[in-house]
């Protein structure tokens, strides 16, 4: 008999509401996570300690590990740490760098991680990849997806609103880069998988059309389940084509030619979406991924995050090699760096008129 259906790898349980971080260890428990309560937690040093102490008398069996930046060194140091213990779970509380480096470690600890998020600059709250600094750059490793979400919107509420925005911007970037792995299955016939596009699309769709403001409690909601779903599209798809496109392409180009410079991370492809939207002849999309990016206050033109057009230009033409293998919009057109300038000026053109 045919397999007429398949399983989709995504997170045991999402709790996206007001009030849902004094809740965490009943969570856990609920899920049968951890009834006995021995998880490690890694935090900042910053917000997360003024969380950890809100949350301790709560958590009396928890471990605290401070984490102290996103990169490899700090992941690599977080696993020997949580080896020596023996724990149920490792929960990531914190932003996008803090849960970046508990997936890494659990990985390597063979632990499940619950991703505990406290802000939402990013996708990576449920991504199956971590994304951390090393000594060539930046990297991205595959890891297995968070089997939680934890997304307090009192929390995220009170966190800076340029991390808001930066979400809003990585949120609808899922728009062009489904459009790329579109063009390059009629181009090269690269195998696309509709579930995965789907939920990617929709997440993007939901934020590029959702009338509300940074404050408004149910944009919040929109774009943490905007996010989950472009994890969980990323799981279906079994790598991050769903979210990924030129859009990244030229941010990752940012980041490796410009690293102590580079905005962030859903800045860069919110602006990276919005161009390569304009390359691909989508005009009107282009003019509304524009009008969303400004309402929300975020670039549009590559002078907002502090670069000119030629050093534009050079991370246009740089971000191909990104990621060899990967086919965009830019793989495509295989614009010559005048090219591009040209472009760049008429898109410029075209958001200021």
């Amino acid at each position: 008999m045919p397999v007429l259906t398949r399983l989709v790898p995504s997170p045991v349980f999402v709790e996206v509401r007001a009030g849902a971080l004094d809740a965490l260890g009943g969570i856990l428990a609920d899920q049968r996570l951890s009834s006995a309560g021995r998880i490690a937690v890694a935090i900042s040093g910053g917000s997360g300690a003024v969380l950890r102490e809100r949350l301790e008398p709560a958590l009396p069996g928890a471990d605290w590990y401070r984490v102290d930046d996103g990169t490899l060194d700090s992941a690599v140091r977080l696993t020997d740490e949580i080896r020596r213990g023996h724990y149920d779970a490792l929960v990531g509380l914190g932003g996008g760098k803090i849960i970046d480096v508990a997936k890494y470690a659990a990985a390597r600890v063979g632990l499940p991680v619950v991703a505990v998020a406290t802000n939402l600059a990013h996708d990576g709250i449920c991504s199956p990849v971590s994304t951390l600094d090393n000594d060539a750059g930046r990297g991205s490793y595959g890891v297995p997806g968070p089997i939680g979400i934890i997304v307090d919107l009192d929390v995220v509420a009170k966190a800076p609103k340029r991390f808001v925005a930066a979400g809003i911007g990585d949120a609808v970037s899922n728009i062009s880069a489904c459009a790329d792995w579109e063009l390059s299955h009629a181009v090269t016939g690269e195998p696309v998988d509709g579930l995965a596009v789907a939920m990617a699309r929709a997440a993007g769709e939901n934020l590029l059309r959702h009338p509300g403001t940074l404050e408004d409690p149910d944009l919040l909601t929109t774009l943490a389940e905007a996010l989950v779903l472009s994890g969980i599209a990323m799981n279906i798809a079994g790598s991050t084509r769903p979210s990924s496109g030129a859009c990244h392409e030229i941010s990752h180009a940012l980041d490796v030619l410009y690293p102590k410079r580079s905005a962030q991370h859903g800045e860069q492809v919110g602006l990276g979406a919005a161009f390569a939207c304009f390359l691909r002849g989508e005009r009107d999309l282009s003019g509304l991924v524009v009008e969303r990016l400004r309402f929300h206050g975020l670039p549009v033109t590559a002078d907002q995050i502090g670069f000119t057009e030629a050093e534009f230009t050079e991370a246009v033409h740089y971000a191909p090699n990104t990621r060899p293998g990967r086919f965009t919009i830019l793989e495509h057109l295989d614009l010559s760096a005048t090219d591009i300038r040209d472009a760049y000026a008429d898109y410029v053109q075209a958001v200021n008129s």
